[in-house]
């Protein structure tokens, strides 16, 4: 069963004289379910400790929320309508439904969609700051993105969306997987296999005439990979000029898989299933 929370009216609690406050954020955060409030100052101290600061970093996006009243007014009506059949198409397509928190709610900067537990609910977050910013308002976009993570939410309960024991290397390539499920998910709710929520100013193109390269990269760099150097999840780090392309790698990745396999026996998949399948796709069937 869904639940939505859309507190997308009353944001301007967290701004004094038009500027972000944190503190009144806080305040702002108490109408939220316990622990979102301790989840966002985490992420956000996590990515200071990256080296992003929080007069470049943080501060434009949020000061730029209450500057454009008309685009905060597009994310809520977009979120809304998606969000009051979606529960339905996921029935339609995949024959059951999880059980799940929406929130559309004002964060740091913590991501367009983020899935999460919050107080024993399994919580799908989407930051009205990020979305602004990403220009992520409009019906198509808030489709995809919404549904995205509800594909992370269905691989969650049906499956296994998180594996702490992994570290180096597996920890990166299992990324790659559930963000690529998360991808398809959408993508057969949308019912088109080139969907990519991500795609703008020629992403898509460029991610087709360089897969190879991506695909190789990746598996290099996922040896060495941390939080700080990754270059392929996140609109703030950049492959050759572009984001988010570990999103597409993922994506062609588990389509490949579906060739031989059901979705839903592969979203039980051990990481070894998950290394096989990779290995063997390295001779670029991709």
């Amino acid at each position: 069963m869904f639940r939505i929370i859309d507190t997308s009216s009353e944001i301007f609690a967290a701004y004094d004289g038009g500027r972000f406050d944190l503190e009144k954020w806080k305040t702002y955060m108490d109408m939220l379910p316990p622990g979102a409030k301790k989840l966002c100052l985490a992420d956000m101290e996590e990515v200071v400790a990256a080296g992003y600061t929080w007069e470049n970093y943080f501060l434009p996006v949020l000061n730029a929320v209450p500057e454009d009243e008309a685009d905060m007014a597009k994310v809520a009506e977009s979120f809304q309508k998606i969000t009051s059949d979606a529960e339905e198409k996921i029935r339609k397509c995949f024959g059951r439904v999880p059980d799940v928190d929406i929130i559309l709610y004002l964060g740091l900067c913590n991501g367009a969609g983020w899935v999460t537990d919050i107080d024993g609910r399994r919580s799908v977050l989407m930051g009205i700051e990020k979305i602004m910013e990403l220009g992520w308002g409009d019906l198509d976009h808030m489709n995809g993105l919404v549904l995205h993570e509800l594909g992370h939410v269905y691989q969650s309960q049906f499956g296994v969306l998180t594996r702490d024991e992994l570290q180096g290397a597996d920890k990166w390539l299992w990324q790659l997987f559930t963000e690529g499920i998360a991808m398809v998910f959408e993508q057969e709710l949308v019912g088109d296999a080139n969907y990519f929520h991500q795609d703008k100013d020629g992403w898509k193109n460029w991610c087709d005439d360089h897969v190879c390269e991506i695909a190789e990269a990746f598996a290099n760099d996922r040896n060495t990979m941390t939080s700080e150097n990754q270059r392929y999840f996140g609109d703030w780090v950049s492959f050759e000029g572009q984001p988010d392309v570990g999103y597409y790698l993922g994506t062609r990745f588990v389509r490949e898989i579906l060739k031989e396999d059901t979705f839903d026996n592969i979203i039980c998949y051990e990481i070894e299933d998950v290394k096989t399948k990779f290995v063997n796709q390295r001779g670029l069937k991709l």
